[in-house]
């Protein structure tokens, strides 16, 4: 709240008075003003104490008339009052007026220095106020916040009571600050003045004298004024629902015209909010609008738009037609409906509406349209020679160009993949086709490569499941892109084979569980003969040579297989397989590596990995001391026990612990799982409880505790390690 700034007029004393208290009315019992003197040297022969029956109301000029129930003063307090101005008046002098300026400093004085302070307008803050009180020079006959009424009542602290001269003309400025909290009203008394009755106070609408922020009026628990409705106003709020009613102020203009009855002002507001980016409001405004007027072309036009806006392609298409039916000769829904069409792929339907009634206005439009034509028929030549990277190129070119919502455009790039054997990336691609839903019906027979647009999307789709050894949801998808498209020669081809291959994978199936490999193998092969890139194929035949001894071919069908897709992790497990068998030790142990991160908690894989590493240390003339393979942590019973496993060849990790102690059984289960990981280590468990004499010799005191020896040598010790330290020590000393 703003401190208003009161320059007093000047005045002329003689005497420096101790202190003296002043209380001065200010016209409110709310807000008590505190008044601060500015000088620092002031002289005074005398002090009076005065209380005032004016108001102080932060506007120059105004003032407060006597309401008829605040008690009259007496004729002396008039008299007095009478005195005390021509007293003020005979006291100014011109050279004292012409030295004054505003001021706004606020200023303490410790050393006899002249300080005004108005007195508050409850007791307990006049006797706050008791232990610095100061005078207030007042010497002018005229006021700009108010009437001063003098008071015969003086302060019981004053020393002398001096008389008012005329000495020296000072310059003083005063400064009123407010003084207290707001009190309630009717509770709080003004000081220095007598009331019959204390007077409730409310805070008005404004109507009345101006206080600060708001109004005061004198009343008997007057209730604030509530505004009322004029019988000529309006709004539509009162037939709004609760929930929009008490929305805020920005939300509610478009939510009004939700119930407005007019089309083309709830039509204009739809367009405010897509102008926004709010295309969900939009679109439910060009709802309403549709709906009070369901012929108008332009706002089912609209609502194609904020469709289109929010990736609902499909609809937007059928809006758009719906457009066109209502008004045939509307270029705008032409050229809308051209340009969705061109995000799906359909260059020539897209470039019959470009021109069907104008020219488009933009050529970046023009530009590409040509752009995806050329691109859409550099792939068509591409794809039927075969050559698939150009086909790659092109079909992304095409989709950077503008037509970046094609099913068929993104399944054509998913296609490519497959024939380059990246088969991963194709499956990332597949994650990512658009979908358009609903498809709109007078497209759902355009050709693509020759093949009706969905029938294409199945053809595909068939292909990636063929790739991934899915062999029943092959024949199910190839059916289907049958049934769409039977007269298409592509379609019928794949069906075809994807049946051949079935047929073939189930007979090698069966032909390996009478453990008849050969005839399995060539059984594999048969279906080898329609996809010579199918992976799982080439995997099971691989197996088939490695069971008749061929680890050869066996390793070059897992390499061909591994190919295709990297990460499958059978091919891998059989040509380390086979590496092993022809003691290609570094090719095995380097798979089982690779395994490991996989599979880190295979035990089978494990003890090969184990066995890998040491016909490698062999071979390259290293002494092994650990030839066991671990797989399981052993338990201890004995001090004996102990001494005997840990004077075997290698490194053994002892773990003690209390089986009744939370964290141990915690590190007890990461245990098992770092003895798989690393089973060239040896390790062994204590429990102290059932063991206390191994607890005692091995000075445990706190568990768990790990301890680490080679060769009967203990060589670290670890009190309550958390996992990562435990297996990074582990790790060391594992390799």
């Amino acid at each position: 709240m703003l401190k208003p700034l009161i320059r007093e007029p000047d005045c002329v004393t003689t005497d420096k008075p101790d202190s003296i208290i002043i209380n001065v009315d200010h016209g409110s019992p709310i807000t008590p003003l505190q008044t601060r003197s500015t000088s620092t040297a002031t002289t005074s022969s005398g002090s009076c104490s005065s209380s005032s029956s004016g108001s102080v109301t932060g506007h120059a000029g105004h003032t407060r008339k006597p309401s008829s129930d605040r008690p009259v003063s007496s004729s002396a307090d008039q008299s007095s009052k009478s005195n005390k101005a021509q007293s003020f008046k005979s006291s100014n002098t011109p050279s004292a007026a012409k030295s004054s300026t505003p001021s706004a400093i606020q200023s303490k004085s410790s050393n006899g220095s002249s300080a005004a302070q108005f007195g508050s307008s409850s007791p307990a803050r006049a006797q706050s106020r008791s232990s610095s009180q100061v005078g207030v020079k007042t010497g002018c006959p005229k006021t700009t916040t108010g009437n001063i009424r003098p008071s015969s009542s003086v302060s019981s602290t004053t020393r002398t009571k001096p008389s008012v001269k005329s000495s020296s003309a000072l310059q003083q400025h005063v400064q009123i600050l407010p003084g207290g909290n707001l009190f309630p009203s009717g509770k709080v008394q003004i000081t220095g003045m007598t009331q019959e009755k204390p007077r409730s106070m409310a805070l008005g609408p404004g109507s009345a004298k101006s206080y600060g922020y708001g109004s005061i009026i004198p009343g008997n628990n007057l209730s604030p004024v509530k505004p009322t409705r004029t019988s000529g106003s309006s709004s539509s709020s009162s037939v709004l629902p609760l929930a929009i009613r008490s929305s805020s102020d920005a939300e509610i203009p478009w939510k009004v015209a939700l119930y407005s009855s007019n089309s083309e002002e709830v039509k204009r507001i739809g367009n405010d909010m897509f102008k926004k980016g709010c295309f969900t409001e939009a679109l439910k405004l060009y709802d309403r609008a549709i709906e009070l007027s369901p012929s108008n072309a332009t706002y089912h036009s609209n609502r194609a738009a904020a469709l289109s806006s929010l990736g609902q392609i499909g609809e937007a298409v059928n809006e758009c037609e719906k457009a066109i039916k209502l008004d045939p000769k509307f270029a705008r829904a032409h050229h809308r409906l051209a340009f969705l069409l061109l995000r799906l792929g359909y260059v020539d339907s897209a470039g019959i509406h470009f021109y069907s009634v104008a020219e488009p206005s933009d050529p970046k439009v023009v530009k590409m349209l040509q752009q995806i034509d050329r691109h859409l028929n550099k792939c068509t030549y591409a794809r039927r020679r075969g050559e698939w990277n150009i086909v790659l190129t092109e079909v992304s070119a095409a989709m950077a160009s503008g037509a970046d919502s094609s099913p068929q455009l993104a399944m054509c790039k998913v296609e490519a993949l497959l024939k380059l054997l990246r088969l991963d990336d194709a499956q990332r691609e597949l994650e990512f086709v658009p979908k358009v839903e609903p498809l709109p019906v007078s497209y759902a027979q355009t050709r693509f490569f020759d093949m009706i647009c969905e029938a294409y999307t199945y053809f595909v789709k068939s292909q990636m499941e063929l790739a991934l050894g899915r062999f029943e949801n092959a024949v199910t998808t190839a059916e289907k892109a049958s049934e769409m498209d039977p007269q298409n020669y592509e379609v019928e081809t794949l069906y075809r084979n994807v049946r051949s291959i079935t047929r073939a994978r189930d007979r090698g199936n069966d032909l390996y569980e009478l453990e008849r490999y050969t005839e399995a193998s060539s059984a594999y092969g048969e279906g080898l003969k329609y996809d010579p890139s199918n992976a799982t194929l080439l995997c099971h035949r691989a197996d088939c040579f490695f069971k008749v001894g061929m680890w050869e071919s066996s390793i070059e069908d897992c390499n061909h297989a591994l190919l295709i897709l990297p990460r499958y992790t059978k091919p891998r497990l059989q040509r380390a397989a086979s590496y092993s068998k022809l003691e290609r030790w570094a090719e095995a142990v380097s798979d089982y590596e690779t395994l490991r991160k996989e599979l880190p908690y295979d035990k089978q894989l494990a003890e090969s990995l184990f066995h890998a590493q040491v016909a490698l240390k062999k071979s390259r003339g290293e002494v092994v001391l650990n030839m066991e393979f671990g797989g399981e942590v052993e338990e201890i019973s004995s001090l004996e026990e102990l001494k005997a496993a840990l004077t075997r060849p290698g490194v053994s990790i002892v773990h003690f612990f209390r089986a009744s102690d939370p964290q141990c059984k915690e590190m007890s289960i990461f245990m098992d799982a770092l003895c798989v990981r690393y089973p060239s280590l040896h390790f062994l468990k204590v429990e102290i409880v059932k063991c206390p004499a191994v607890g005692d010799a091995e000075r445990v005191r706190v568990v768990p505790t790990f301890k680490i020896y080679k060769l009967g040598i203990r060589m670290k010790e670890i009190v309550c390690p958390s996992k990562e330290a435990l297996e990074k020590t582990v790790r060391h000393y594992g390799l």
